[in-house]
């Protein structure tokens, strides 16, 4: 905005670099310029003042696809003044003398008609194409049809101002019809999910019948193991009871071999003595029994010798008293 001070007839105009102001006077040009300062009298001049910087306004675009779908788009477009004295004489921006603001709202009126060519573009675009293609292509395809649109329409060019950029940063549907699309995408995304998780669940139940049966091969094994183990240990038993059963036997052998032995020369020596004492006298016997139950006796505390013993006794050292050695 210009700044403006009066000193009675006269008035001093100072404006920043980004605008560019134009002094008429009588309906003619006196002075144009960007960031002019400059004195004048107040009640003989007319100025305008126009903006020279980039300027952005919204854009919100609602309108109907092909098949009848409510398609929405939201975006920004950026404009500038390109011939200000061509702008001037075309939408007024004429200041206040005294104050320096404009008496119109002539960025809004540059806005509105830029408003109504976008709208009317957009609208064309979307018409010719169904909303399953719009929303496939994406903004690009409408943005570069408005840009041609407004670059070649001579509203925009006739007025002195030229487009910079239009960014579309939104084109969507309605939140209805956008649940409706989203719906088979989303069935088939959750539908390969479940198919992954059915996936992974068989993978599971495959890993866990390969530890069962694993566990069941070890299990089989180890009981196959075992079973051998036994039959060895069985084996070996019966391996130890027949040797120490040979043992025994041959052990028993030696021994019946050993009392045969031995009680068959028991038996001879008994012979032996028996025939020793077969041809003896019975005298002799006598004698000799006599010496043995003597060598038995601890004490003899009576010994009785009857008369019929005495006399035997006597008759049998006459019949023979040769045999009996002599001490």
């Amino acid at each position: 905005m210009a700044h403006i001070k009066n000193f009675g007839l006269v008035a001093q105009l100072r404006s920043d670099a980004s605008s560019h102001v134009i002094r008429y006077r009588n309906g003619r040009i006196r002075q144009s310029g960007r960031g002019l300062v400059f004195w004048f009298r107040p009640e003989t001049a007319s100025i305008a003042e126009l903006p020279m910087d980039d300027r952005e306004m919204a854009l919100f675009v609602k309108g109907r696809s092909q098949d009848f779908q409510s398609v929405a788009v939201q975006g920004t477009l950026t404009w500038r003044v390109a011939d200000p004295e061509l702008l001037a004489s075309r939408v007024d921006f004429s200041i206040g003398l005294f104050t320096g603001a404009h008496q119109a709202e002539p960025i809004q009126r540059i806005e509105t008609r830029l408003a109504g060519l976008v709208n009317q573009a957009a609208l064309q675009h979307l018409a010719h194409a169904p909303v399953r293609a719009l929303l496939d292509a994406g903004p690009e395809p409408l943005r570069r049809a408005l840009e041609v649109a407004l670059t070649a329409d001579p509203a925009v060019a006739d007025i002195g101002i030229e487009l910079v950029a239009i960014r579309l940063t939104n084109l969507a549907p309605t939140s209805e019809l956008e649940r409706a699309l989203q719906t088979p995408t989303f069935e088939a995304l959750q539908q390969k999910a479940d198919e992954a998780t059915f996936e992974r669940r068989a993978l599971a139940v495959d890993k866990e019948r390969a530890i069962a049966e694993n566990e069941l091969s070890n299990r089989t094994e180890l009981a196959r193991r075992e079973k051998m183990l036994i039959t060895e240990e069985a084996d070996n038993a019966r391996s130890r009871a027949a040797g120490l059963a040979e043992a025994q036997q041959v052990e028993a052998a030696a021994e019946a071999d050993r009392i045969r032995t031995v009680e068959s020369a028991r038996a001879e020596a008994e012979q032996a003595r028996i025939a020793i004492y077969r041809d003896l006298p019975p005298g002799v016997l006598l004698g000799l029994a006599a010496r043995e139950a003597a060598g038995k006796l601890d004490t003899i505390e009576h010994l009785n010798v009857t008369p019929d013993l005495l006399a035997s006794l006597v008759g049998e050292f006459r019949r023979a008293p040769a045999i009996l050695p002599v001490p």
